[in-house]
Formats: structure tokens, sequence, C-alpha cells
């Protein structure tokens, strides 16, 4: 019986290993996500800096800006917000968000998830990412309010090591549309 029992784990454990050939490493998932983000820009227009007065075309046919160098994150101005209603370090900022995979891009949107219609309010401290309220949603989805004022609505372009950090391991990018709002006073 401990024989039987032994021989078919090994041989599970046989199996597994043989299925672990067809995972692909770190190099080849990143080229993949670069893949899928090149994919959804090929059907828009990019352009590659900010503008320097940060005076942005807004709307739906609007440009994509690459915010960063290394190009991780695209932002597309659909409402430029209240002039001077800029944030502040550590100010507590709600959002709201629906997002799509672009591995499942294929000339038009899936079904977007998020918590745009629902009615739980989530926040992060703008710039603070010693808290994990901030720290869990990574980098991106702050950096359009260098930019823009708190309500504005963007399109943003989300790679992986910027996203959520329970979330990075997978390497997927995401089209999150975004709108801001302080707290309620």
């Amino acid at each position: 019986m401990k024989i039987k029992f032994l021989s078919a784990v090994l041989a599970a454990m046989a199996l597994m290993l043989a299925s672990c050939d067809d995972s692909k490493s770190y190099a080849e998932l990143l080229d993949d996500e670069n893949f899928y983000v090149n994919n959804f820009l090929a059907d828009n227009k990019v352009i590659l800096d900010i503008p320097e007065d940060t005076i942005f075309q807004i709307g739906a046919d609007a440009p994509y800006y690459r915010i960063d160098e290394e190009g991780r994150l695209y932002m597309q101005v659909l409402n430029a917000g209240t002039e001077g209603n800029m944030v502040t370090d550590d100010e507590q900022i709600y959002f709201r968000y629906t997002r799509w995979p672009l591995a499942l891009y294929n000339g038009t949107l899936s079904t977007g998830t998020g918590n745009n219609t629902s009615l739980s309010a989530i926040s992060f401290r703008y710039n603070n990412f010693q808290i994990p309220s901030s720290y869990q949603w990574g980098v991106g989805i702050q950096r359009p309010l260098a930019f823009l004022p708190i309500d504005c609505e963007v399109n943003l372009i989300v790679k992986s090591t910027l996203g959520p950090v329970d979330e990075s391991a997978d390497v997927q990018p995401y089209l999150y549309r975004l709108t801001y709002a302080r707290p309620a006073n």
C-alpha cells in the first residue's frame, strides 16, 4: 500500500516538474506585458512627453501621454478637473476605478471590474507609501495627481511594477479609468 502511494506521489511530482518547463521566465512575462501595452497603444495616439505647461488634450479621443521614461505609465485625460484644486502631500484622496486587463484586449475592451459602480469608497494618502492603504495600490494610480487637479478623470495604463503590490508578480498590465475626490466635510 505504501509503495503504491509513494509511486503515485512520485508520478504526480514528475508531472508537476515536467509542466514547469512550460512556465515563462520573468523576462518573458515582461516581454508579454510590453506586447499587451503596445497592442493597446497601437490603436491610440501616443505622446512621449508631458507638455511643459501641463495643458493636456482632453476627451475620449485625446492622446495617451507617457508619464515616465520607462514607459510604465500612460495617461489619457478625459476631464482635466478644476484649475487650482491640487493635492497636497499626505492628503487623503478617495478614488473610484474601473479596470481592464490589457492581456485580453483585442480591439475592444472586455467587461471591466472595480468599485466605480459600488458604494464602497477606497482611498490612499497622496505620496505616503508608509501606510498599507496607500502602498497596496502601488504608485501608479497616484501619478496623475502630480499633473492634474483632484477632480480629474483619466484613463491610465499601469504596468505591473507600478500597480497593486499583491498583483506585481502576475506581470499583467491594466487600463484604469480613475476619478478622484476629497473626503466630504
